[in-house]
């Protein structure tokens, strides 16, 4: 597509997507049963103690009082039964509360106005994503948008911008974490050491600090962070290895200072090491199921299935309290989706690396960073599962940067002319091999034929409808979205 024809469609397709977000989020704050959101009744409960008390609340025995917890859960949040017992969360970092609260005491403790609080954070977020991708690929518009479309109409990152929780803000100042570290491995020569340099660092530790400040799943800007500096001194501009110390010490005493309070006032109340006050959460949480306990009873294989399933399945849309399930034939076409997009991004990543010296150092090292996100995400999920069962997908959330990029390539890869004709045959061939050996019912059968089929028309469709067809699965996502919500989370969590 020729670049003027190019920026006839991405002027407004950024703005676009925001608008059909806001209304669909705002559709999921204003539908969705109160309190029928992960761990809402809590993050709730913090904000209104903090309006209310005019101080932060402190982690105690007796917060997570797992009977009840789920006896609530089975009554449907019934308004005869008080949430104030619901308080797990009350070690949380303090931010997202902080700016909660004039929302709360505006609007008299009112629900939806703190949802839509989220909302808005979701909105920036967009922003945000779009403005990274495009400075790591500035010649590539329709990834940025590609990219941007995927975070904004995932189904259950959807629903948890718009529910009261600190993920958004999370996600949101993790997000600006890495366009600061893509400007800083930007920046030309030596300028680091110099005003802007320095300016862009300050910057970026002041937003690491308010990460801290915000949910302990943001601590992981801290390596990126670092990890953006000594790939920018130590392999991009190959300086002495003082002036990347130096400009550590830079970007790490403004998030040291603004985290420092916060850490001191927690080991004060909770003793010991626990700046993050995790050590009396889990000894708060003690209701919640334990892997331990869980291996014992079902063995290890349960486990790695499980875990599996409800992974992939709570990524893309578990709703409610993980209570809600789309239809099964509804995951299977994700499940293709999915397949799609590993496949393409596979072709892509296998075609950048043969044309590696056509690309910048700082390309790589941002490359780099992506690649360094996501695996921290993925090590800390898989961490925090061989404590507890928590097989909850929407934990991969702070990685939705390089996720969604990952897919908007592989999707751009997978839905290319050229493509379709292979892809549809292996598609097929993957098809018959799986059913000859009894591991594809009836019905992904027939989608996997479909795809397929799908596919090789598209090889006849002239190139004037490119955009379009491109565009198709972030359109089957906003199906999804309005599917999600009206025939399966009102029917099964309206009172």
């Amino acid at each position: 597509m020729s670049q003027p024809s190019s920026s006839r469609y991405t002027r407004w397709l950024l703005p676009a997507i925001i608008l059909v977000y806001l209304i669909l989020a705002t559709l999921y704050a204003a539908y969705t049963p109160d309190w029928q959101a992960p761990d809402e009744p809590a993050h709730y409960n913090y904000v209104q103690y903090l309006g209310e008390q005019h101080r932060f609340p402190i982690l105690k025995p007796g917060d997570y009082p797992a009977d009840y917890l789920e006896e609530i859960k089975h009554a449907r949040f019934p308004a005869d039964m008080s949430i104030a017992p619901i308080r797990y969360e009350f070690h949380q970092p303090p931010l997202y509360y902080i700016l909660a609260v004039p929302v709360y005491q505006i609007f008299g403790g009112s629900l939806l106005p703190l949802r839509l609080l989220s909302v808005v954070l979701g909105a920036l977020l967009l922003l945000v994503v779009c403005w990274t991708v495009q400075a790591l690929l500035p010649d590539r518009p329709f990834l940025a948008l590609g990219a941007t479309a995927f975070v904004a109409f995932l189904p259950m990152h959807l629903a948890m911008t718009a529910a009261v929780n600190n993920d958004t803000l999370a996600e949101l100042l993790l997000a600006t974490v890495f366009l600061l570290s893509i400007r800083t491995l930007k920046l030309p020569g030596s300028s680091l050491g110099q005003r802007e340099g320095t300016q862009l660092l300050i910057l970026l530790g002041i937003t690491t600090g308010l990460c801290l400040l915000t949910k302990s799943s943001a601590y992981i800007a801290v390596p990126l962070a670092l990890l953006a500096i000594a790939l920018k001194h130590l392999w991009i501009e190959r300086s002495p290895l003082q002036g990347g110390l130096k400009a550590g010490v830079v970007y790490a005493l403004p998030a040291f200072l603004l985290g420092l309070p916060w850490w001191l006032r927690n080991i004060a109340l909770y003793g010991g090491l626990d700046f993050l006050g995790l050590e009396r959460h889990d000894e708060v949480v003690a209701g919640q199921l334990r892997t331990a306990e869980f291996v014992s009873g079902r063995g290890f294989g349960a486990l790695v299935h499980d875990f599996s399933l409800t992974s992939f399945r709570s990524f893309w849309g578990q709703f409610g309290w993980m209570g809600v399930l789309l239809d099964e034939r509804i995951y299977q076409a994700l499940a293709i989706l999915s397949a799609l997009a590993l496949v393409g991004f596979s072709i892509w990543a296998l075609r950048t690396w043969r044309s590696r010296a056509s690309h910048s150092r700082w390309q790589w090292a941002a490359g780099a960073l992506l690649v360094a996100s996501g695996a921290l995400t993925l090590a800390a999920y898989l961490w925090y599962n061989t404590q507890f069962v928590q097989h909850q997908g929407r934990y991969l959330f702070t990685a939705l940067v390089p996720i969604g990029l990952a897919v908007a390539l592989g999707w751009r890869e997978a839905l290319r002319r050229e493509r379709a004709w292979p892809l549809a045959a292996m598609l097929l061939v993957a098809a018959v091999a799986l059913r000859l050996a009894g591991l594809l019912p009836n019905w992904p059968l027939l989608m996997v034929i479909a795809a397929a089929v799908a596919l090789a028309i598209r090889w006849f469709l002239p190139r004037s409808l490119d955009p379009f067809v491109q565009a198709c699965p972030y359109v089957l996502l906003i199906a999804l979205d309005l599917t999600s919500l009206f025939f399966f989370i009102l029917p099964q969590l309206a009172g």
